[in-house]
């Protein structure tokens, strides 16, 4: 281990706690440039989010080079977008909010544009074939803003702090920052240059990229399989910090026995000391952390790495299988609970699922399809975790490892939905688990006993009651506005 202070930007491939406002409903028109049916769209069809992502190209690499003033919050960027377009076009769309665009080219040649509050809209001077190479220059500059969690009030997008700026959010952070095709339907990868230049050659999920600003201890480390660990940590919270994260090699060695070996290039965390950030986000290979988490965040760390796998190397088609992403991640806590010694995942699951009482709104959300409202609610994180210890209560050991494997192996660096990990499992297990995940995912209401156990009592142990109600507690804390 080495460690060196210095002021200057840190830029990582990176959620998970972050929310944005609905985006309303998409536009009816083109994108902007006439009733042409050579146009792309606006919006990939998400129901969630109608303007997110474009279509009519697939971005294969964003080369961004970023200038920023922390005093002033002033940005200035050049983001070179290379893509591949997927039909002919004669204009299409990227996603940017609130900056300033001074020139755009494209293939090198002068292109238009018009703007709304979402889209900027691109006529190049010269249409576009299907199956062509796309090569997009965009020269920008403003003052970014943040966005507003609908449901929970909380900051986030572009956090500025006392020196510098943190970006993260969810849904909804790169459009703050560059022009982007913003949906994890369409991941590419990244050159972030800025005092320093960040690769980061993976595809990614646009909301999980970030762009730090400080001044930072960095930590460099390897976990026993080899993964370089590289933090970053504002001086002033290291000493709060400090004991969670010297566990981050251990815990990434946990990860690594349930779900196979780490994804990516390297791994790490960012820590800044900022009252303005309150959630934890799994931006790739380097979450970042609330300092309200610390000390004893571990839990909090199991949850944005086992990210890593669930919601980075495999992302949600569409915003509405978000319990494919944060069930995954709070089963993940259960893990490594039970690793620590406080009760199996499976006496956990059966100590909240008596914790909660049957009259409270959190068995009112149905977190197959929870809507914009409640796309973060707690209930999408715990009752998705539910979700999976049923599944292994019923199909065994085997198949559950089984079915959670080939799901990150098939899916690797591309999407998934609830229908594709229902089907998945179905044909690991030889079952029909219909009735199973509809009354987890889709049916309003607390589960009955014998979704729970089989045998319809559920007898939680005092101890196994205990654990799990401060568990629940410490995760209101963690959710909480």
């Amino acid at each position: 281990m080495r460690s060196q202070r210095l002021l200057s930007v840190l830029l990582v491939t990176a959620s998970t706690l972050v929310f944005a406002p609905a985006a309303g409903s998409a536009p009816s028109g083109l994108a902007g440039c006439g009733p042409d049916a050579s146009a792309g769209t606006l919006g990939v069809g998400d129901p969630y989010y109608p303007r997110f992502g474009n279509g009519g190209y697939d971005v294969q690499h964003y080369d961004l080079e970023i200038r920023y003033g922390p005093r002033t919050n002033h940005l200035r960027g050049v983001a070179t977008i290379t893509a591949l377009t997927t039909q002919s076009l004669s204009c299409f769309s990227l996603d940017l909010v609130g900056l300033t665009v001074h020139a755009i080219t494209v293939n090198g040649d002068p292109a238009t544009w018009s703007r709304t509050h979402h889209e900027l809209m691109i006529t190049p001077a010269v249409p576009l074939a299907s199956g062509a190479d796309l090569s997009v220059l965009v020269t920008y500059d403003g003052f970014p803003k943040g966005f507003v969690i609908p449901s929970l009030g909380a900051v986030s997008g572009f956090i500025r702090t006392a020196d510098g700026v943190i970006v993260a959010g969810e849904p909804e952070a790169a459009t703050a920052w560059f022009p982007v095709n913003d949906h994890p339907s369409d991941r590419a990868s990244y050159t972030f240059r800025t005092t320093h230049v960040w690769q980061a050659h993976d595809p990614m999920a646009s909301y999980l990229a970030t762009f730090d600003v400080g001044e930072w201890t960095m930590r460099f480390r390897t976990t026993s399989s080899g993964v370089p660990v590289i933090d970053a940590i504002d001086p002033d919270v290291l000493p709060r910090v400090r004991a969670s994260v010297r566990r981050e090699p251990e815990i990434l060695d946990f990860l690594e026995s349930r779900f196979g070996p780490y994804p990516f290039e390297s791994v790490g965390g960012i820590f800044p000391d900022t009252g303005r950030l309150g959630f934890a986000l799994e931006t790739q290979t380097r979450p970042v952390y609330a300092r309200v988490f610390f000390p004893n965040g571990e839990s909090v760390i199991v949850h944005e790495l086992a990210h890593q796998w669930f919601g980075d190397l495999v992302a949600v088609d569409r915003w509405q299988h978000i319990w494919l992403n944060e069930g995954f991640a709070t089963y993940a806590e259960w893990l490594w609970s039970g690793h620590e010694g406080f009760g199996t995942p499976r006496r956990t699951f059966e100590a909240i699922w008596g914790a909660i009482p049957s009259d409270s709104t959190f068995w009112q959300v149905v977190i197959g399809d929870p809507g914009v409202d409640d796309l973060f609610d707690g209930a999408v994180y715990v009752r998705g975790a539910m979700t999976l210890q049923a599944l292994r209560n019923r199909v065994g050991d085997d198949a559950f490892w089984t079915t959670l494997h080939l799901w990150t192996e098939q899916h690797a660096f591309a999407t998934g939905t609830t229908d594709g990990f229902i089907t998945l499992a179905e044909q690991v297990s030889g079952q029909d688990l219909s009735d199973l995940f509809d009354v987890w995912l889709f049916t309003r209401g607390r589960p009955p006993a014998s979704a729970v156990t089989g045998s319809g009592v559920v007898k939680a142990s005092p101890t196994a009651t205990d654990h799990a109600t401060a568990w629940l507690r410490a995760f209101a804390r963690r959710t909480a506005p």
